[in-house]
């Protein structure tokens, strides 16, 4: 899927890797970014079209998908990351606002624009996962749940937009210099970094793309007699 002339459209797109997709987008050659988030005000890069979007909001994707029938791409890449006790009283609260964003938020946006996208030869969807898909770390272990299940997602998505011409790739990362994981100390990936070899792998057809040496320890770990989930 060449981003050569494409049209891309970014969840998240404010800050962080979001951000660092729609410069690397622009960079491509893309003919038109949109770049989605709650706050258009917050978007700030040159060469973008703002778009107020919470991926939480049935409505608002399906005023997206209805306003921007041109997309060829869809990145989806907003998260959040609540953190907690899988015993804390808190923690279910915490849950399903993660996997309302992480989970929900990608298949509200790929069932909305999966028309948009065949009209428009095929295309593809990006869905932005994470090492954590395959393993849980105290404290992150409902963040896990919603990337874990958006793994599956993407692999399901996958087989029912195989028909009509749409690529699906997943993108996994461990951790990122990004305000998400600003209080983590240790090695972190650049967004630009991420954002590069995720568009090369979506312009190679790959249906996955480990962007770090994180992902991809524990994606090799798997198939291993102690692999990463087992804590």
């Amino acid at each position: 899927m060449s981003l050569s002339n494409a049209v891309v459209l970014i969840t998240g797109a404010n800050r962080g890797l979001g951000r660092a997709f729609a410069e690397a987008a622009l960079a491509a050659g893309a003919a038109k970014v949109y770049a989605a988030a709650r706050d258009t005000a917050s978007i700030d890069l040159p060469g973008v079209v703002p778009l107020r979007l919470d991926v939480t909001d049935p409505a608002q994707v399906a005023a997206a998908a209805a306003e921007c029938r041109d997309v060829t791409v869809l990145i989806n890449n907003a998260g959040i990351l609540r953190g907690g006790s899988l015993l804390a009283p808190e923690t279910l609260t915490a849950a399903r606002a993660e996997l309302e964003t992480n989970f929900f938020g990608p298949w509200l946006l790929a069932r909305a624009f999966a028309p948009v996208l065949a009209a428009n030869g095929g295309g593809a969807v990006l869905n932005v996962l994470s090492a954590l898909s395959w393993a849980s770390l105290p404290g992150s272990a409902t963040y896990s749940a919603s990337k874990a299940a958006a793994w599956a997602l993407s692999n399901g998505l996958r087989q029912e937009l195989r028909a009509q011409g749409t690529q699906v790739t997943s993108l996994h990362v461990g951790y990122m210099d990004t305000d998400m994981v600003r209080g983590v100390a240790g090695p972190k990936a650049s967004p630009a970094d991420v954002a590069r070899q995720a568009l090369q792998g979506l312009a190679a057809g790959d249906f996955e793309v480990l962007a770090d040496d994180i992902s991809r320890q524990v994606k090799q770990s798997l198939s291993t007699a102690r692999p990463a989930y087992a804590g």
